[in-house]
């Protein structure tokens, strides 16, 4: 069988290409196509360093600077020194599959013929990413507007043979880790240092692997609503699709839909169908559809910002070697993905707290027509049961909520103040990480209550869907007939929902 690769045409990468490569290390290679646009866009450049004509990047200095001439003789040490310069970043490393990531995107961007750097460059990151040398980043740095550029300069320096790298599971210096992956390092020429360091890469990486864990999360968050309205002995009622017709929102419809799926076959729902004196569940339950609804609606919104920027050119000055100009402007500016990560932490608190509040009302057993024990105990009093999960999911929602505090309304200016108007979309796809990981432990939270709860309803079933998760988790996590730490069992389901 033909090993699963990825060629870098000058197209639009997708979500779960970068995941592919970030993740699981499929090889990646350079179209003949790529490379000749590259080498035309070069041609551009090289011709405008022949012309006495100031060039931002390329006879200029940066930024501030950007009215400082340079001279001939020092261009080639100006591109060396933004790289060594801009590696200011502070703070724990950031994942390796951040890191692949980002340079999977940076390879991509160059490879669309724009950045006026040389075909070497591009396939100098690809060798790196196939021999799996991933340069060590510092997380904090970068103001999301100028490109992400303390971050990509740590990245560059390993691909010059300077800074930190990983080879495999080993840290070591980058010329080290190039050597022993047999690559020669490049030595920047004009242009290509500022190539290098202008992008959102880091943003974009971190927002396309987002999507894919967001959608799974979302995927388990329905399921757990279903799971959850049996364990309640809630009524399916408010999921009739007649209400969510005259709503008119797509999303609402589309999670009634599913989770009226889920609970199909269900013999829970039907045991407690007459005589049951409730008339409506609480909103948690009831009103499950409009606020999952209108979270996973907001996602699919954001969906299509994040895939035009994998399809991106974000570094300035930008080649056009039809017209035979390098114009400058601010593709590197990180707003668009900024906002869309911001929405996207909003979403994720709507989709952890609702499940936080399902939590509680089963576990605090006021589900009236239920048989459940306060807290899931087996001896109520002598044992606490999973009291505690819910005091865990509420700490979870509570920093969900400081998280999504929108990073993209605090503007700081840099760079002696030309750079006045920042996006701060680092930090807000940083935030968003851990916005993931704690809305994952939520969802996992409620699915093992769920569960719990369901052993406790036997021999009634639940829907197919619900069983089967069910099933899933119990290959996990035992049946608990006695107090044990729950710890474990929360993040054994997290481990399903990757």
């Amino acid at each position: 069988m033909e090993k699963e690769s990825i060629i870098l045409d000058g197209g639009t990468l997708t979500g779960p290409q970068v995941v592919r490569v970030a993740r699981k290390g499929i090889t990646v290679s350079i179209a003949q196509n790529a490379i000749a646009s590259m080498a035309l866009a070069r041609e551009t450049v090289e011709s405008t360093l022949k012309s006495d004509t100031p060039t931002y990047g390329i006879n200029t200095g940066f930024g501030a600077l950007s009215t400082t001439r340079i001279s001939h003789e020092k261009l080639a040490d100006l591109q060396l020194n933004i790289i060594r310069s801009h590696a200011a970043g502070v703070g724990e490393p950031l994942a390796d599959e951040v890191v692949r990531g980002m340079m999977l995107l940076l390879a991509a961007s160059l490879c669309r013929g724009h950045s006026g750097s040389r075909p070497i460059v591009a396939q100098t990151i690809v060798e790196m990413l196939n021999a799996n040398v991933t340069p060590i980043v510092p997380s904090r740095g970068s103001v999301g507007a100028s490109g992400d550029l303390a971050p990509l300069a740590h990245l560059a320096l390993v691909l010059c043979g300077e800074g930190k790298a990983n080879l495999g599971d080993k840290v070591m210096p980058g010329k080290a880790a190039m050597t022993a992956a047999g690559i020669t390092p490049i030595i920047p020429a004009e242009k290509e240092g500022l190539a290098l360091l202008n992008g959102t890469h880091l943003m974009a990486s971190i927002a396309a692997l987002a999507l894919a864990d967001i959608a799974m999360i979302c995927e388990a968050a329905v399921v757990a609503t279903a799971m959850s309205i049996d364990a309640a002995k809630g009524t399916s009622t408010c999921l009739d699709d007649r209400i969510h017709v005259v709503r008119g929102q797509s999303g609402q419809q589309t999670v009634a839909a599913s989770i009226r799926e889920h609970l199909r076959g269900s013999t829970i729902l039907t045991s407690h169908s007459e005589d049951d004196p409730r008339v409506q569940d609480p909103y948690s339950f009831r009103c499950s559809p409009q606020v999952l609804g209108a979270a996973i609606e907001a996602i699919a919104r954001v969906t299509g910002t994040i895939s035009a920027e994998l399809g991106a050119v974000t570094d300035n000055p930008l080649v056009f070697p039809a017209d035979n100009e390098i114009i400058s402007g601010g593709n590197f500016h990180g707003m668009p993905l900024a906002i869309a990560m911001d929405e996207l932490r909003i979403s994720l608190c709507h989709i952890a707290g609702i499940a936080d509040r399902r939590l509680e009302w089963i576990l605090s057993a006021r589900c009236i027509h239920n048989d459940l024990h306060s807290f899931l105990t087996y001896d109520a009093g002598v044992e606490s049961g999973l009291m505690i999960v819910q005091y865990t999911t509420a700490a979870c929602c509570a920093e969900m909520r400081t998280l999504s505090m929108p990073a993209s309304v605090s503007n700081i200016s840099t760079s002696a103040g030309i750079e006045d108007y920042n996006s701060m979309g680092a930090t807000s796809a940083l935030m968003l990480r851990q916005s993931i990981n704690l809305c994952r432990s939520v969802i996992a939270a409620e699915i093992l209550v769920g569960c719990d709860a369901l052993d406790h309803h036997r021999p009634l079933k639940s829907g197919d869907a619900v069983e089967l998760m069910y099933s899933k988790v119990r290959e996990v996590v035992p049946v608990r007939s006695c107090d044990r730490p729950p710890s474990d069992d929360i993040f054994a389901i997290e481990q399903l929902l990757r």
